[in-house]
């Protein structure tokens, strides 16, 4: 049960500060952990610009924190994503790896790798992969003009499968240093580079708080179609809308991180338990959770088996699968 009975604009300051103080102090602590630990008052040293060790001034600034904002972009996004999936097609099973976007962004970048192209090649064809994908999705989950979620997951599901493969195809006929492609198909946070992550993150955060703009409108949808409308909401024009921008959004963060699964499944469906249904606050605390959860489980990926480390996505499968299989048994609308 909620915590969050009624939402107000003190709520809604409060708990976001709280979870973004978290999230700061999570990013500290994975400064610090690694295959060599460092103090928190030298990260704070290198970081500000005071005198620090200049091995660990490295480390800090061109490993650890790229890594760590790549992180929080990558979980944050999805999560997001998350949530607004779930929103407009009523079912918490509902997420960007299920739903194939993952599958059909990644296919996209490497699809553009695959021809020589740059990164904004890359960002295109990622937002292009992932917006064929839900668009097939979504009109093979339309039965009599209205949405089946039930076959909406299924026909994710196997879109999914099937880009996946195309992903196998194309990195079968390429070089070897093109191989470590197929980390995607796990999810990895550190095969981008430097520049690549401080453009992504940015547009992460813009089509985040575009869609928190919607939150508002996706509470009335949550209400039926045909409320929404008597309410002033177009109910087809908001939903058209949304996908888009929830597409853009995990086309843009798996272009550089691959298929990172589960992570808005957990993370909406953990933050709706405990702050409540209102999209005004749980696409916020989705979004600093989901970057909270995906920088510890990165920071398990590689310092598990130091020094040498997992895909992100086999951690967050770990976490991820049993709360689907829980979610999938707890639906009792869905044939199991």
């Amino acid at each position: 049960m909620a915590f969050i009975k009624r939402l107000t604009v003190f709520n809604l300051v409060s708990i976001s500060f709280f979870l973004l103080t978290a999230l700061v102090c999570t990013v500290f602590i994975a400064l610090s952990i690694g295959s060599v630990n460092i103090p928190i008052p030298e990260i704070f040293n290198s970081i500000f610009g005071n005198e620090a060790n200049e091995v660990n001034h490295r480390i800090i600034t061109e490993l650890r924190l790229p890594r760590i904002i790549l992180a929080v972009a990558v979980g944050g996004g999805l999560s997001v994503a998350g949530v607004v999936f779930q929103s407009i097609l009523l079912n918490p099973l509902a997420e960007p790896y299920i739903l194939g976007v993952s599958s059909g962004g990644t296919f996209g970048a490497v699809f553009a790798l695959f021809l020589g192209l740059t990164f904004w090649g890359q960002q295109l064809f990622a937002f292009t992969g992932a917006l064929m994908v839900i668009m097939i999705v979504y009109s093979l989950g339309r039965r009599g003009g209205t949405v089946n979620p039930n076959t909406l997951l299924l026909s994710g599901v196997m879109t999914g499968a099937f880009f996946s493969a195309l992903i196998l195809f194309f990195i079968t006929f390429v070089d070897g240093s093109f191989r470590s492609a197929l980390f995607w198909l796990l999810g990895n946070l550190s095969l981008a580079q430097s520049y690549e992550i401080w453009i992504v993150f940015p547009i992460v955060i813009i089509l985040s708080a575009i869609l928190f703009l919607f939150s508002n409108r996706l509470n009335l949808l949550s209400l039926g179609d045909e409320t929404a409308d008597h309410l002033g909401i177009n109910s087809k024009s908001t939903r058209k809308l949304v996908y888009l921008f929830s597409s853009l959004l995990v086309g843009a963060v798996v272009s550089i991180s691959g298929i990172v699964g589960f992570v808005g499944l957990l993370v909406p469906h953990s933050c709706r338990i405990i702050f409540g249904t209102d999209n005004r606050l749980l696409i916020p605390a989705s979004f600093f959770v989901g970057s909270i959860f995906l920088i510890f489980s990165d920071l398990l990926a590689r310092t598990l088996i130091s020094p040498s480390e997992l895909p992100v996505g086999v951690i967050t499968a770990v976490v991820g699968a049993p709360v689907f299989i829980y979610l999938l048994k707890s639906q009792r609308s869905f044939p199991v």
